[in-house]
């Protein structure tokens, strides 16, 4: 047996704490007790209060099964907890996963009483001469939950005695629709997906486009990702290469024929100045991996990984930093200059792989746009008397 205190109710949360410990000592169970500073953890993370102790209550039961290695959490919701969760997401808004009710089994968390009303398991209770405690915060009107319970669901019963039965029913046909709905999402994911890497993943726009209903399928792949404006992500199949829509978790990135998923991250890639003494050690840890720097005797294999440059042109201390507008270069093999920006359009980057290109800089000169292409200021020709090869390893 488990019991939560969030400490919400003083007295009367240590009353149920008692009241928990004589049950398990009259059961002969053990018995697991977990105390939260429940309006703490909700202010740090910017919860409600009732989702603050959930994500506390089920983060510490999944902790308890593991610790213990018990297969399953049992937990007590019933069919009126059930019918009052589909009110509160029908309420404020949502697509056909949020109408199919609370799961039976949802992973390791199972919920055997979901089939009986509030009223049965109390009738149960009492004919049986099992006493329980009632929380005293269900009476209270402010919880949306409360309301639904106190106000709404009394005028539904009123409108059909059966309303449960119907109920059950409705949520029965609603999963086995989602079920359907939740097959054919995966078999359109194995289509549209054309790449999964370290910037994020790709969707082929055309997927969407030939469908009778785009905007249906992003609603369905995407709902997780905290989106919102769902006409302005459908806007986003026909704009221009580069627009993206933002959640306060990910953003959703127009680039050519693709939509980009990727996660809202900072970039926060601080300058690094490199000493020739450090160069001296042959590798220097940097922020987007280990440089490393060989001296060799001639050029051998070459990758977007690494350059040679003639050692004597390098003026000390380097610097490496994420590119910036304005930043020019000469690429390898070319008589003028480029921009920085210019170059990564031209090579077709997206602006999640931009956001994170690197320079390696000598004096001001742009050395290596790391990971793709070298300056020619600084290449090896017929009097280079000493090489060095530069690595990036991450």
């Amino acid at each position: 047996m488990a019991h939560c205190n969030f400490n919400l109710r003083e007295e009367e949360s240590n009353k149920d704490e008692g009241f928990v410990l004589e049950l398990a000592e009259d059961l002969d169970v053990e018995i697991f007790i977990q105390n939260f500073d429940t309006e703490t953890y909700a202010k740090e993370n910017k919860r409600s209060i009732q989702m603050a102790a959930r994500e506390l209550r089920y983060d510490w039961f999944k902790e308890l099964a593991a610790q213990l290695k018990f297969d399953y959490v049992l937990t007590a919701h019933h069919a009126d907890d059930n019918l009052e969760t589909f009110l509160i997401n029908f309420s404020r808004g949502t697509g056909l996963n949020g109408l199919t009710g609370i799961p039976v089994l949802n992973e390791n968390i199972a919920r055997p009483l979901l089939v009986f009303s509030r009223e049965q398991i109390e009738a149960y209770a009492k004919s049986e001469g099992i006493l329980w405690r009632e929380d005293a915060s269900n009476a209270s009107r402010k919880y949306l939950r409360n309301k639904l319970r106190h106000e709404v669901v009394p005028i539904l019963k009123e409108i059909n005695p059966h309303l449960l039965d119907s109920f059950q029913n409705t949520l029965s046909n609603l999963n086995d629709t989602a079920s359907i709905v939740n097959e054919s999402i995966k078999s359109f994911t194995k289509q549209a997906v054309v790449a999964t890497d370290q910037y994020g993943t790709s969707y082929s726009i055309a997927e969407f486009t030939k469908t009778a209903n785009p905007k249906a399928y992003l609603f369905e792949l995407f709902k997780d990702y905290g989106f919102t404006e769902w006409n302005d992500v459908l806007n986003l199949l026909v704009a221009e290469s580069g627009k993206m829509v933002k959640s306060n978790t990910h953003r959703l990135i127009k680039h050519r024929e693709n939509l980009i998923l990727a996660e809202l991250k900072q970039i926060n890639i601080k300058t690094v100045t490199l000493s020739e003494n450090e160069l001296q050690n042959g590798r220097i840890s940097t922020p987007i991996g280990e440089l490393k720097f060989d001296t060799v005797e001639n050029i051998t294999t070459t990758s977007n990984n690494s350059i040679y440059v003639d050692k004597y042109r390098l003026k000390f201390p380097l610097e490496l930093r994420l590119w910036e507008e304005g930043d020019v270069f000469q690429p390898i093999g070319m008589s003028g200059k480029k921009k920085v920006s210019k170059y990564l359009k031209d090579e077709k980057l997206s602006l999640v792989e931009k956001e994170k290109i690197c320079l390696l800089n000598s004096n001001g000169k742009v050395v290596w746009v790391i990971g793709k292409r070298a300056d020619d200021r600084f290449k090896v020709t017929d009097s280079t008397k000493h090489i060095v090869k530069i690595t990036l390893e991450n």
